[in-house]
């Protein structure tokens, strides 16, 4: 009965393994800690540190930086994966709320009363939207403002996907300006400025604060018919926020007016153009101004070692360990039984493949949203299911097939000896089938180190942190300090399977 004892014993590996990796991902008491989003663009993942940094002199804080578009925000909000967030006035009025004009923050908080919300600490400047042209080309053309472009249907526009899905972006605005003839490119607000220098598009939609606007020479084109609102900078919140957290909301509100359009475009020129990290931008509001306006010429260039081994990486490294193993875990004890099940049942054969293999075609990011729809919360939780769904499909398949590999000539000796079907699993079976799980474990294990990387746009963590962060940018230091240490991981989880399955393959080790 020793491979019984083998086999179980590697059960009870995996779901001890799995029980630490839930202890772990259930921190302690962080009913405390006041939890601040962020979107994912540069104002925004600076605004979020900033308000950690202020909100940290007073008590526990922390940041769940670049979580997405807005839709994504307001849900965690609403949910209580997150206590506040920056965001802007129009935003908040067009996008969420679904009314028109400029109403104040009296008129803001009746509508979000319903849902249990609030805005307040208005930070003291207004980021609008705007189209830009590059300046040559705006006065080859003659263009000045959004009007003007209806003259030049030829013109490529590269938008952002979150403005030309909004209420209050392209629909509306194309509407407004007779614009309908254009049909814009989806592109990543990180990667526009380049892709506008490049002539790769003609038009991009910016943010009036963005740093890159004058380093670029691009010229805004005049809203004239007046179709964007402000977009005054206020933290929206869990109405009872104030109460949960009064020290750190104290130093909150201590920033009320205080930021003003110069000191935020300032901030972003840091991390857009000097190569600072965001906590790094952000933290240049509490210096004083001698010290903060060295500019360019005072930023040391960073090296990729240096970016590589910051001191985010150990926490990186723990969070995308956590989603792939934990969702891994659920996996095994998942997909074997399925498995199992395909071969001893043959007509459950066809529906478990079905549906563990249309998984496989949902995209990682729209499984992802339709799990935070469901469930109604962001971070770790929806992540870890979506990588458990995807990791299903090789173990199920793998499993099925190493059972179906094992002779008949042995399940007859089997049933001549009287072992129970329960025994020929045990003893025979799934043994002589190990070599094929094992393999297809490791296929589900390589895969979810990559797909982890996406959770990180839901809050989740991981190396894709990185990797959003350096998209949100267009930095490639911080990119490939994401994908160089997902790439090393999935290599040596392949090689750790390889030893694995030489280890428990006695003809392998010979």
């Amino acid at each position: 009965m020793a491979p019984v004892r083998v086999f179980r014993g590697k059960c009870g590996l995996f779901a001890a393994l799995l029980a630490a990796l839930l202890i772990h991902a259930a921190p302690a008491a962080t009913s405390d800690v006041l939890k601040v989003g962020s979107k994912r663009f540069t104002e925004s993942y600076i605004l979020g540190a900033l308000l950690v940094q202020a909100a940290v002199r007073r008590g526990p804080a922390e940041h769940k930086a670049g979580l997405g578009n807005t839709g994504i925000l307001y849900a965690a909000l609403r949910s209580g994966s997150i206590d506040v967030y920056p965001e802007y006035s129009g935003t908040i009025a067009r996008e969420i709320l679904k009314l028109e004009g400029n109403p104040g923050l009296a008129e803001l908080n009746r509508a979000l009363a319903p849902v249990a919300l609030a805005v307040s600490v208005p930070l003291g400047f207004n980021n609008t939207y705007a189209l830009g042209v590059r300046e040559e080309l705006a006065a080859r053309l003659g263009l000045n403002s959004i009007a003007d472009l209806a003259a030049h249907p030829d013109l490529r526009l590269g938008l952002s996907q979150e403005f030309i899905a909004r209420k209050d972006g392209w629909p509306g605005l194309s509407k407004a300006y007779g614009l309908a003839q254009f049909s814009p490119t989806g592109l990543d607000h990180g990667l526009a400025y380049e892709a506008l220098a490049g002539s790769r598009v003609d038009v991009i939609d910016t943010y009036s604060t963005d740093a890159k606007i004058a380093r670029y020479r691009i010229r805004l084109l005049a809203d004239d018919r007046g179709y964007f609102p402000r977009y005054d900078t206020l933290l929206l919140h869990r109405e009872d926020t104030p109460q949960r957290f009064p020290l750190q909301w104290q130093a909150l509100s201590a920033l009320e007016g205080k930021i003003d359009e110069r000191t935020m475009i300032r901030m972003n020129a840091a991390a857009e153009t000097e190569g600072r990290s965001f906590a790094q931008a952000a933290a240049m509001y509490f210096q004083e101004p001698s010290a903060s306006a060295g500019g360019t010429a005072g930023a040391r260039p960073r090296g990729f070692f240096e970016v590589l081994f910051a001191p985010d990486l150990g926490r990186l490294t723990r969070e995308h360990l956590l989603l792939v193993f934990g969702s891994l875990a659920a996996s095994i004890a998942v997909g074997v039984p399925l498995g199992v099940a395909a071969v001893r049942k043959r007509w459950l054969a066809q529906p478990i493949f079905a549906l563990v293999g249309v998984v496989q075609t949902i995209p990682s990011l729209a499984l992802l949203a339709f799990l935070i729809a469901l469930m109604g919360t962001i971070g770790t939780l929806p992540a870890a299911i979506a990588l458990f769904l995807y990791a299903l499909l090789p173990i199920v398949r793998n499993t099925h097939t190493g059972l179906l590999a094992v002779g008949e000539g042995l399940h007859q000796a089997a049933l001549a000896l009287g072992l129970s079907a329960r025994d020929r699993l045990l003893s025979i079976e799934l043994p002589l089938a190990r070599p094929s799980i094992l393999a297809g474990i490791k296929t589900s294990a390589v895969i979810n180190v990559g797909t982890a990387t996406i959770a990180a746009f839901i809050g989740a963590g991981g190396y894709g942190e990185r990797i959003a962060s350096g998209l949100a940018v267009n930095d490639n230091l911080m990119l490939l300090a994401g994908a160089v240490p997902a790439a090393a991981l999935a290599l040596l989880i392949q090689g750790l399977f390889d030893l694995i399955e030489r280890w428990a393959d006695p003809l392998r080790k010979k």
